[in-house]
């Protein structure tokens, strides 16, 4: 089970997106707010962040770097799922350090896949943990 943060504006999308990942064993809290949002995930580090690139307060791409020049986060799994689709858009996403880019509307099932695709690929890339 991993701890996930959905940071996402539209509350309808959120939720599904939250519903989903619980049905497949995940914790996952919502938030609609940026600035919200980076606070929580310094308060008490996730698992894996998903952010929308719209959001009140400070976006999420604004989000993700601020993430992305901490050392602490720098590791930090970060999918973004959003209704940008440009080809730009999601180069900006991917510079600014995202791990993953997924346009809405999404497909629930494709969603958790690639969700536990980038949590296994943390897993693959920590150092085990000494006893």
């Amino acid at each position: 089970m991993a701890r996930v943060i959905v940071a996402e504006d539209d509350e309808i999308v959120g939720q599904i997106a939250c519903d989903v990942l619980v049905a497949y064993g995940h914790a996952a809290g919502l938030v609609q707010d940026g600035a919200e949002a980076l606070q929580i995930v310094k308060t008490r580090r996730p698992d894996l962040l998903v952010l929308d690139c719209n959001l009140p307060g400070m976006s999420g791409v604004t989000v993700l770097r601020e993430l992305r020049n901490m050392p602490a986060f720098c590791d930090l799994p970060i999918m973004m799922l959003t209704g940008r689709r440009g080809a730009q858009d999601e180069e900006l996403a991917r510079f600014a350090g995202a791990d993953d880019y997924m346009k809405k509307p999404f497909d629930p099932d494709e969603f958790v896949f690639r969700v536990e695709e980038l949590l296994t690929r943390k897993q693959k890339a920590s150092p085990p943990k000494r006893a």
